[in-house]
């Protein structure tokens, strides 16, 4: 490891106390311990027993929170659970400092074999997007329907204002990014972040913004919240340039499961531009494409994308056989 790279972090065992996590109404959280990792899953009650299992995977800097909208959308179609990644949420980092997109998908599989709740309908967005486009093609038994929300899928282009996100996983620009912004305040980076995620920062209640906020508050006092940024930032620059059958290009063309693709036209990290491809490389997709959306449409437009999920349930039987309906 560089020098200028952040030190390796406590062992969860002796992290600092910090405030709770916010739990919504109608949802619970747990920690699940698997080999190598700890994950916290975020969960709705259904509205019925007996509903098929959802599992939601948020982006870079995000968290199970991300979903909170969306799962209360499809409570009468999905049983929703939604994970925080190693690092990121409530879950402490992983044993071994991998947060490659493979690292990740890696802690995804573990849980869904553990759980036994496979095959789920997979949801994903940005740096959880090519995690579960990894998952759906290395592990298509666990997969029923895919999900993907501005997935962070290779561009040859990259948009500029993309660029700062990905020179966090440069060596030692996390340190110094943290430096030169130590003067901050949470409301300030909040606001900025909503700058970047959203078509429209307006559509943000004051009572989501100081929700956002006190999370922030929260995870900056947690010694790995820096390291898990730099490192899964790095991990997707990573991911971007591998070839072969292990380029995420070349996994999407291998998913078997009906997909579902969610484009926002603002969105300022994903290229709008390459919802074309992506819906040529998933075999069995459908594309929505939301003009006034950002990065996170499932938290602009939680009712559009869960119309559009619904839409995906209805649709015929693909032509490998299987029907993305809603039961189980």
């Amino acid at each position: 490891m560089s020098s200028t790279e952040s030190p390796s972090v406590p062992a969860a065992s002796v992290l600092p106390r910090v405030a709770p996590v916010r739990v919504g109404e109608g949802e619970r959280l747990r920690s699940v311990g698997l080999p190598g990792v700890t994950l916290t899953i975020r969960s709705r009650r259904p509205a019925r027993e007996g509903l098929p299992p959802a599992l939601y995977v948020h982006g870079l800097g995000g968290s199970s929170q991300n979903w909170s909208s969306l799962m209360a959308e499809l409570a009468d179609v999905v049983d929703s659970e939604a994970v925080d990644l190693p690092g990121f949420g409530d879950s402490p980092p992983p044993d071994d400092g991998d947060y490659s997109v493979t690292g990740h998908a890696r802690a995804v599989i573990r849980y869904l074999d553990a759980a036994g709740r496979g095959p789920v309908h997979l949801f994903g967005n940005s740096l959880g997007g090519a995690v579960a486009t990894r998952v759906a093609a290395v592990r298509p038994d666990l997969v029923r329907t895919l999900t993907l929300v501005s997935p962070a899928l290779p561009e040859l282009r990259i948009q500029r204002t993309a660029v700062p996100t990905g020179l966090l996983g440069v060596p030692g620009i996390a340190a110094l990014f943290t430096r030169l912004t130590k003067e901050w305040t949470a409301e300030q980076r909040v606001r900025g972040v909503m700058g970047l995620c959203y078509g429209d920062p307006g559509r943000v209640t004051p009572e989501a913004f100081q929700h956002a906020v006190e999370e922030l508050e929260r995870r900056l006092r947690l010694p790995y919240f820096w390291d898990a940024m730099a490192r899964s930032a790095r991990g997707i620059v990573n991911a971007y340039t591998l070839g072969g059958q292990h380029g995420l290009w070349r996994q999407a063309e291998r998913v078997l499961a009906p997909t579902l693709l969610v484009y926002g036209g603002r969105d300022q990290l994903v290229g709008f531009r390459m919802a074309a491809k992506a819906a040529r490389a998933f075999r069995h997709s459908r594309l929505v494409t939301l003009p006034d959306a950002g990065h996170v449409a499932m938290m602009e437009y939680p009712d559009v994308v869960a119309g559009a999920f619904r839409e995906l349930l209805a649709q015929p039987a693909g032509a490998d056989g299987t029907a993305p309906d809603a039961r189980s």
